[in-house]
């Protein structure tokens, strides 16, 4: 039974800039570039069914228009007891309206609604132990963050292997957005 989820890929360059951000956190498991993307919608174990009426829905989605991402900052998820470090994305409406379509189309492909705000960033690391005073202090030291921009080319259907999340993610379909 496949593990599925719809996102951005992150770019070499990108994923290379961001990769420097790691190191010097307590508690911090750091997930390999190769693995940094953007999530657009969890989507769970499914079987193989289910699977391909999802790849087929999203094809429906793949003349949606290209736009311009933008990672801003570093901060954390989980409050006092801080779980993933990531890097934000400005605020986008176009990735917001990608981001609902995807929603829209899952619902209408039988899955239920995903039940947690959408929050675009780019998990860096999964954090275990670490206090929030350690997080801060090292998104405080971090050197300062220099905007990364990138425009995607395509969204894509990963699957992953059960496990406390980090990839090894595989791009099972991709679809690409319009020019």
């Amino acid at each position: 039974m496949p593990r599925l989820f719809t996102g951005l890929e992150i770019p070499h360059d990108v994923a290379f800039a961001l990769s420097l951000k790691r190191g010097g956190l307590t508690g911090a498991r750091w997930i390999d570039p190769e693995n940094y993307h953007i999530t657009l919608r969890f989507i769970g174990d499914v079987d193989g069914g289910v699977a391909d009426e999802v790849a087929d829905s999203l094809d429906r989605l793949s003349n949606s228009l290209r736009f311009a991402v933008r990672l801003t900052h570093l901060g954390s998820f989980g409050g006092d007891k801080p779980r993933a470090l990531f890097a934000g994305i400005e605020p986008s409406e176009a990735l917001s309206r990608l981001q609902a379509a995807h929603e829209r189309m899952l619902q209408k492909a039988g899955l239920a609604p995903e039940g947690r705000k959408f929050v675009p960033h780019v998990t860096l690391a999964r954090l275990r132990g670490s206090s929030a005073e350690d997080v801060a202090r090292f998104i405080s030291e971090a050197a300062r963050f220099e905007p990364l921009s990138f425009v995607p080319a395509r969204f894509v259907l990963y699957s992953s292997r059960d496990s406390v999340g980090g990839g090894p993610y595989v791009v099972e379909q991709s679809y690409p957005l319009a020019a």
